[in-house]
């Protein structure tokens, strides 16, 4: 916005931060359907709320260093959440086809196989959902994100040492998940 000064020079007015909730509840209400139509032209229809969420929640937190119109901040902000999201599906999806290849680079099997090719991923499906959360996030941060111990330790904010017992102690919950069941006894059938 453009005001004249003392002598008549028109300037640019400097904008207060956003330091109140009031001012950033007008600063959302005036901005929302902004953000919110830039955010649908290029998003998925699943991600445009989470987006914009994401964009406003990182207006509240840096909402002392935004001044002027905050317009073109919130876009770029938006534009960078969904570059981020654009980059976990990338990564999804680069699993999924890492793990079709693997299943598929063995030789061409017989039915057979490929049922129990099936049949093991049914399994490993399983036993993942029957880890905690805790043993999902350890062997996550190993395998889909591919981190290094001294990484992954400061992501869960241990030490390399405590992540490489929690990455051991998930690694075995889940073989014990994976592995076959004990076979039953056999009843005892008493005949005469």
């Amino acid at each position: 916005m453009l005001v004249a000064d003392r002598y008549g020079c028109k300037r640019r007015k400097e904008a207060m931060p956003i330091d109140t909730e009031a001012r950033f509840t007008e600063v959302y209400r005036a901005h929302y359907e902004d953000v919110l139509r830039f955010v649908r032209r290029r998003a998925q229809p699943m991600e445009v709320d989470d987006i914009v969420a994401e964009t406003f929640l990182a207006a509240w937190r840096r909402r002392r260093e935004l001044r002027g119109d905050p317009r073109a901040w919130l876009f770029g902000t938006a534009r960078n959440v969904m570059l981020n999201a654009n980059r976990g599906t990338r990564r999804r999806t680069a699993l999924a086809v890492h793990i079709q290849q693997t299943a598929h680079s063995a030789v061409h099997a017989p039915a057979a196989d490929a049922m129990a090719q099936v049949d093991n991923r049914i399994d490993l499906v399983a036993a993942w959902q029957a880890l905690a959360p805790a043993d999902q996030e350890v062997l996550a941060l190993h395998v889909w994100e591919g981190l290094a111990a001294r990484e992954a330790a400061k992501v869960l904010g241990c030490t390399r040492a405590a992540y490489a017992m929690r990455l051991t102690r998930a690694k075995r919950r889940l073989a014990g998940h994976l592995a076959p069941a004990a076979p039953a006894s056999p009843a005892v059938t008493v005949t005469d």
